[in-house]
């Protein structure tokens, strides 16, 4: 009831999924940082301060509730999913309240992908996808996993032939099928 709906559930059924990744785990280093410091501070301050039974609850307290704004944080990167069909790209996001930002792939005009040096020891790069009516959530896609897949992928679909993406995925699907598995996801 309370779970963010699967990123699968708001496709067509005549879109084929090409990829579904979430963003690399380097996108929570702020909040890694911000949370050790915090709790650093907690820690400091209470080692600093009297041990009144009041101030120690408060400071405990406060710990606590920085612990579970990570959790929710940790959570929210979680659920957050790029899924890119033969037809469209979205963004799922949130927890409590779903989020769906979606752009036809026949909206795209160009598309870039950057990596830091950080980002090629790490395995993530910044996707920039540009339209002539963009859509705020879709135009960088920041920490994305392995952004020369997703970037090749993306490229195929807009500017590649048609016809010969069509044969692919169907003899992809065959060969699924002759091998007794699942049709491509």
């Amino acid at each position: 009831m309370f779970a963010p709906r699967d990123p699968d559930e708001y496709l067509l059924d005549t879109e084929r999924r090409v990829i579904r990744v979430r963003r690399h785990w380097t996108s929570l280093t702020w909040d890694i940082v911000e949370t050790l410091g915090l709790l650093g501070g907690v820690v400091v301050v209470s080692m600093l301060l009297p041990h009144n039974g009041v101030v120690q609850n408060v400071l405990w307290y406060a710990a606590l509730f920085i612990v579970l704004r990570f959790a929710y944080f940790v959570v929210e990167w979680w659920v957050e999913r790029l899924v890119v069909t033969d037809k469209r790209f979205l963004i799922c996001s949130g927890v409590f309240t779903t989020q769906v930002a979606m752009m036809p792939i026949t909206k795209v005009t160009d598309l870039t992908y950057q990596r830091s040096l950080v980002g090629r020891l790490l395995g993530y790069g910044t996707l920039v996808v540009e339209s002539a009516g963009q859509i705020q959530g879709l135009d960088r896609i920041d920490h994305l996993p392995q952004p020369e897949r997703v970037y090749d992928a993306i490229s195929e679909l807009v500017f590649g032939d048609a016809k010969a993406r069509q044969e692919r995925f169907s003899m992809l699907k065959a060969r699924r099928a002759a091998l007794g598995r699942r049709p491509a996801p």
